[in-house]
């Protein structure tokens, strides 16, 4: 008899899990939501949501003075004599930045590391006796102060004697195994166009023009995956982060994250359509907009007037970041080794204009109405757009492209800064919407912008109000969103 009453008990538990799991199914299937056909994953959604970051350019070319060098540098002249690279990171981390990319070796040739394929090297100069390695150090202090690591390993190589033959491309293969093999996780690896041209070439000093297909490009992004499977990969054509055209930190006003990559090329791809992207194309690939926080991308004290302010990096956040981008911006260290006091106080003037301008959004958990929402409301509730949430969002009614968004504030208030946001592991959607404020019992325009993606920041003459509409005038699909913002800049 016990086993009967045992076997029931059982069977009723057993029921209870089959009910529960089916709510649970029912639940999920209820408020599933169509991807677009191309999506980004999800090392790239967590990529872009870092939003700034940083390169360091530093080698043996500040010790001459000069932005590229030729390869016949002297490696007895690298000697940072007061270098330190945890003041790199933690200038980085102060202001901001999320990652660290280091020019482990640039055009010239000089490798940061004690590379064991060649003599130009940090090996043979007077820093700590020949002993030292800087990747090592740049790793470790990013590592110490939680910053991700990149590394920049330049395909052009203007010392290498065989540079445009075959047995270079063997020499950057083994340079590439040393960097992702003996330095523990590296986040992303940078690769650019700059390739071919004249220099010393093992003392041929002579130009060298290379072939469209010089570089096995696919072989060696297999390498990269092999050795470092979630490591990002930057160039002109992706495969994870693209190029947007310019050195200038900006996007395009219209930026898709969406491309055709059989139109990209390494070193010729067209920098207008880097720019822009194109609302069809066949692969998701985040842009990056680097720039310098000077004119030049290495160290020349003769440009240290010339160091961009802290309002001037502002604006390149709204010309990267806000227009669904991510802004990567350099800060060379001198010949000491030291990044200079100008550029670390205006980057952290950055910082703190846009951490006050962004931390008070006037209208969260506001009222908000919408002309259509899609599915069950409990799912993609209109007031998920002011819930400050990443995960949660709202959409549209299902096959519509046209929308209109109001949202009421308890008191009206002051504001000059507008954010919205897609929920992008979905895909980017919007092409065209416009915002308008509620002023003197009408509506009037504040501004229209194109695509969003990931964030779309929009400026305006200050306004104040209570009330605020977006109408999302057309998309490419169901229309959704994640988060709207309503700021005042921080003066």
């Amino acid at each position: 008899m016990t086993l009967i009453v045992r076997a029931l008990k059982i069977n009723v538990l057993i029921s209870i899990f089959i009910f529960l799991k089916s709510i649970l199914l029912s639940a999920q299937e209820k408020c599933y939501f169509p991807p677009c056909k191309i999506v980004p994953s999800e090392n790239q959604v967590n990529y872009q949501q870092m939003e700034v970051i940083g390169f360091i350019h530093f080698t043996i070319t500040t010790f001459y003075n000069k932005e590229w060098g030729y390869g016949d540098e002297d490696p007895k002249r690298f000697n940072p004599i007061k270098i330190d690279v945890e003041q790199w990171v933690k200038i980085a981390q102060a202001g901001g930045l999320k990652e660290l990319i280091l020019t482990a070796k640039h055009h010239d040739g000089f490798c940061l590391w004690p590379s064991k394929f060649t003599e130009h090297s940090i090996k043979n100069s007077p820093y700590k006796g020949g002993m030292g390695d800087l990747v090592k150090e740049f790793v470790d202090a990013c590592r110490k102060y939680n910053i991700k690591v990149g590394l920049y390993l330049s395909p052009w190589d203007r010392n290498h004697k065989d540079y445009g033959k075959p047995e270079y491309i063997e020499y950057y293969k083994n340079q590439l195994i040393e960097l992702l093999s003996n330095y523990g996780t590296i986040s992303e690896i940078w690769f650019d166009g700059a390739n071919g041209g004249d220099g010393y070439y093992g003392g041929s000093n002579e130009k060298r023009v290379i072939g469209d297909d010089y570089y096995p490009w696919e072989e060696i992004f297999t390498i990269v995956r092999s050795l470092q499977p979630n490591c990002m990969i930057f160039s002109d054509a992706g495969p994870d982060i693209r190029w947007v055209g310019n050195e200038n930190g900006h996007c395009g006003d219209t930026f898709w994250s969406t491309i055709d990559r059989t139109k990209l090329k390494i070193g010729a791809a067209d920098t207008k359509y880097l720019n822009t992207g194109e609302p069809d194309g066949n692969k998701w690939i985040v842009g990056e907009c680097d720039v310098s926080i000077r004119p030049g991308w290495f160290f020349h004290s003769s440009e240290n007037g010339k160091v961009k302010s802290s309002t001037e990096i502002v604006d390149l956040y709204y010309q990267s970041v806000g227009k669904n981008g991510v802004l990567l911006i350099n800060i060379p260290p001198d010949s000491l080794g030291l990044i200079n006091k100008k550029d670390s106080s205006n980057l952290f003037g950055f910082k703190t204009i846009i951490d006050e301008t962004f931390k008070n959004n006037l209208i969260k958990g506001s009222i908000v109405s919408t002309s259509s929402s899609f599915s069950d409301e409990k799912c993609f509730a209109a007031s998920n757009v002011v819930d400050e949430s990443s995960d949660s969002f709202w959409a549209a009614k299902a096959g519509t492209n046209y929308a209109i968004i109001e949202i009421e504030m308890k008191d009206s208030a002051m504001f000059n800064r507008f954010l919205i946001q897609e929920p992008i592991r979905f895909g980017q959607r919007i092409s065209e919407f416009e915002v308008s404020a509620f002023v003197n019992n009408e509506w009037r325009i504040l501004s229209s912008a194109t695509t969003v993606g990931y964030k779309r920041l929009l400026k305006f003459e200050t306004t104040t109000s209570k009330k605020i509409r977006i109408i999302i005038k057309n998309s490419i699909s169901t229309p959704a969103i994640s988060n709207v913002g309503l700021y005042l800049e921080f003066q």
